[in-house]
């Protein structure tokens, strides 16, 4: 039994905030996008990336478009540093790609990390200290003027070292770490002391980045935040606004979402949402919740399922099958309502047309992902997703009716097992009930005589074991060959479909009959090159499965 909440936790305050603009605001453009997947992500895993994988790594980033990497915490181990070192001195950063390190903000930390970037064209330089009340009280055992201390100290040490290296161009950010849990006032104060050392300009901003280290409120709360700070920083038009959300809560997406319509010019994030606690916010759902809103995310995820592999071999954490957009099941349909919707909508869809499939808010092709495996069928599944397999596996679209006499067949197989059916199980399953209904009667082979004015038809049949032949006449060949079934049955309706191509071409034919005395029809199927074989052996399917 829980505890009485109201006993152990405080609710989170409201910003006063009356006439805060971002609720009437859109997202019209993609913000400048950072991965912290190299440092933050890589020190939530329970290995840590060697060298090599966070270069494989690193090479996938700038394919995806990724301009701004923060590769890692150089002072924090030899291996982050060589791999610093190693990006540096191989030339393995692209010309339009800028790498940024962090660092807490003390002297022989901010050195190391200045070390690990001799000779590199252009970095960020990102350094933090805590300054949420419950850190400088429990953690530092500091007053706000001993944390902006702090904050100023480390400050002044970036910008002379940054000088002594003029070879570098150097970009300066300042967190100010849990910014969500500190006073909005102190956050300005502590800002604009680290904004006094560094002088930026709208020519050479600097970055804030204002993060929800651990998420306590409501993402409405954080935009509040954002927006407060965006209004009352003195150097707006020379600082690059950076938000770093985590998903504490589980809302680190809308966050950033709400963030940026509040005046957030940055985000920094991992592509699946990895990080401490319960990770990062998601820059991969980001990106592609803006893709299907017509705006262009400036990240390239038209190979999602190789980006999906590179990051969960690099990480070793498995990828949920139900993550937006990437999860092996995100483009699955089970259920019989959905699969019906989704088949009539690709029915209709122009390839030249604005998206509108029900149930899809983005084309899995985009994403470089196949439709063989948006409908799968499972005891949940109805007639419209075995359709869309059978046509889309093996282009065979059955007659309305007979779907729905197959769909029961399905059914009860799935009922009677519990197990999920794959294309070539319902294929095989319709094979077994039509194809091969071949008792009491199988066709051996038919002959046609269509010199009187009745069709003539002689059928050789395995009867019970016995071989035996027959004849019938009537209006077409399949009257006839119910004449000589001697069937007490009457046709109901024929048709035909054409399934394969070239020389692998064969005809497939369905034929509904009715019986006397028993209510609905039945159907049977028969398949081969020639479409008159292929009708008669639908009729004896029919009849088989009648008797």
């Amino acid at each position: 039994m829980l505890k009485n909440p109201a006993t152990k936790y405080a609710a989170f305050a409201p910003v006063e905030l009356a006439d805060r603009q971002w609720p009437g605001k859109t997202i019209t453009r993609a913000p400048i996008w950072m991965s912290t997947d190299l440092r933050d992500g890589n020190q939530a895993l329970f290995e840590p990336m060697s060298v090599d994988t966070k270069i494989a790594f690193f090479e996938m980033l700038t394919r995806v478009g990724l301009k701004q990497i923060e590769v890692a915490f150089p002072a924090a181990s030899q291996t982050d540093f060589d791999f610093v070192r190693r990006l540096i001195e191989e030339d393995r950063i692209p010309q339009d790609v800028t790498i940024e390190v962090l660092t807490q903000a003390r002297d022989h930390l901010i050195e190391r990390s200045f070390e690990s970037l001799k000779g590199a064209r252009r970095a960020i330089v990102h350094v933090y200290n805590a300054t949420a009340p419950v850190f400088r009280r429990t953690v530092f055992g500091v007053d706000r003027a001993g944390c902006i201390e702090i904050a100023v100290n480390a400050a002044k040490k970036i910008r002379d070292l940054a000088a002594q290296r003029p070879e570098t161009e150097w970009v300066f950010q300042y967190s100010p770490e849990v910014f969500s849990s500190t006073e909005l006032d102190f956050a300005l104060e502590i800002s604009e002391a680290v904004a006094d050392v560094w002088q930026p300009t709208p020519e050479r901003p600097m970055i804030l980045n204002l993060p929800a280290t651990v998420e306590g409120a409501t993402p409405n709360v954080y935009a509040d935040q954002i927006e407060w700070m965006c209004r009352h920083l003195s150097r707006r038009n020379a600082t690059i606004i950076s938000v770093h959300p985590h998903n504490d809560r589980g809302t680190a997406v809308a966050a950033a979402e709400l963030a940026v319509m509040a005046g957030a010019d940055r985000i920094e994030g991992c592509l699946f949402g990895n990080g401490e606690r319960t990770g990062n916010v998601d820059l991969v759902t980001l990106a592609l919740n803006l893709y299907t809103q017509g705006i262009d995310p400036g990240l390239d995820f038209s190979n999602i399922n190789e980006i999906a592999r590179v990051v969960e071999e690099s990480t070793r954490l498995p990828i949920h099958p139900r993550h937006p957009y990437v999860g092996d099941l995100v483009f699955t349909a089970f259920s019989g309502s959905h699969q019906d919707a989704i088949k009539k909508g690709f029915a209709v869809q122009k390839d030249d047309a604005l998206w509108e499939v029900p149930y899809m808010p983005i084309d899995p092709r985009d994403l470089g992902r196949s439709y063989d495996s948006v409908i799968r069928v499972n005891s949940q599944s109805g007639k419209g997703g075995i359709a869309w397999l059978l046509e889309t596996a093996y282009g065979l679209a059955l007659p309305r009716r007979m779907l729905v006499e197959f769909s029961g067949v399905v059914q009860q197989h799935m009922d009677d097992t519990g197990a999920e059916m794959t294309p070539e199980e319902i294929w095989k399953l319709f094979g077994a009930t039509y194809l091969e209904a071949e008792r009491p009667v199988r066709l051996l082979d038919h002959r046609l005589d269509e010199s009187r004015e009745q069709h003539g038809i002689a059928l050789e049949i395995e009867r019970d074991g016995t071989i035996c032949s027959i004849k019938g006449c009537g209006n077409g060949p399949l009257a006839a060959a119910l004449d000589a079934l001697a069937a007490n049955a009457a046709i109901h309706s024929f048709e035909e479909r054409s399934i394969g191509a070239g020389s692998d071409a064969r005809a497939m034919a369905f034929v509904e009959i009715t019986v006397p005395d028993r209510p609905g029809t039945v159907f049977g199927a028969g398949c081969s090159t020639s479409i008159v074989e292929a009708s008669l052996k639908a009729l004896v399917s029919a009849t088989n499965r009648a008797s």
